[in-house]
C-alpha cells in the first residue's frame, strides 16, 4: 500500500492529478470581507432531510470577483452556508456527463472538527477536503464523482461552515 507522499510523488511525475488542496489560497482578510458580504445578501434555507439540511445562496459572486477569485471560464458561484446538524447528500449531488474543475473555497471563521466535503469516484472516496479557513479544493469531476458535505456534529454549537463553490471546463 502506498503512502499519501508517494502517491503525491507519483502524481507529480506523471504531470496529471485528479484533486489538489491549496491552503491560504485567499487571506484571512478576504475571508472575512467574503463571508460577511454573503450575510449581508442573505441565504435560503434547504431542508429536505433526505437529500440535506443547509442554507445556499444562488449566483453568491458578480462575474469580475469569481473572475478575480477563481480565474477565467467560472460558471456561477454557489455559496453554501452549514452549522450544527447540517449536511448535503450525495445523492442531492447533480453529476454531470462531461469533464469539469470544481473549486471549493472554505470562506469559514474557523475550522470546525469533521466538517469536510467529500469526493467519491464509483463509490470509493479518493479526495476529502478538511475545514480550512482560506483553502481552496481543486477536484476534476466526470458523471462517475459525487460530492458531499459531511454532518457539521452539534458538540460544536457556534460553527459555521462557508464555502463558495465555481465550475469550469477543464483546459480553460
Amino acid at each position: 500500500m502506498s503512502t499519501p507522499d508517494e502517491l503525491d510523488a507519483l502524481a507529480g511525475l506523471l504531470g496529471s492529478r485528479t484533486a489538489t488542496i491549496t491552503p491560504n489560497a485567499i487571506s484571512a482578510a478576504i475571508v472575512a470581507e467574503l463571508r460577511e458580504r454573503l450575510a449581508r445578501i442573505g441565504y435560503r434555507r434547504y431542508a429536505l432531510l433526505d437529500r440535506g439540511s443547509y442554507e445556499y445562496l444562488d449566483d453568491a459572486l458578480d462575474a469580475g470577483r469569481a473572475r478575480a477569485l477563481f480565474g477565467d471560464a467560472i460558471g456561477p458561484v454557489r455559496a453554501l452556508r452549514l452549522g450544527p446538524g447540517d449536511y448535503l447528500l450525495a445523492h442531492h449531488d447533480h453529476l454531470h456527463d462531461h469533464r469539469q474543475v470544481e473549486l471549493v473555497l472554505d470562506v469559514s471563521a474557523a475550522a470546525v472538527p469533521g466538517a469536510e466535503v467529500h469526493y467519491r469516484r464509483r463509490g470509493q472516496l479518493f479526495h476529502r477536503a478538511p475545514s480550512q479557513p482560506g483553502a481552496l479544493s481543486t477536484v476534476e469531476r466526470d458523471g462517475a464523482v459525487t460530492c458531499h458535505h459531511t454532518y457539521v456534529s452539534r458538540r460544536y454549537p457556534a460553527a459555521e461552515i462557508v464555502r463558495l463553490v465555481a465550475r469550469r471546463q477543464p483546459g480553460r
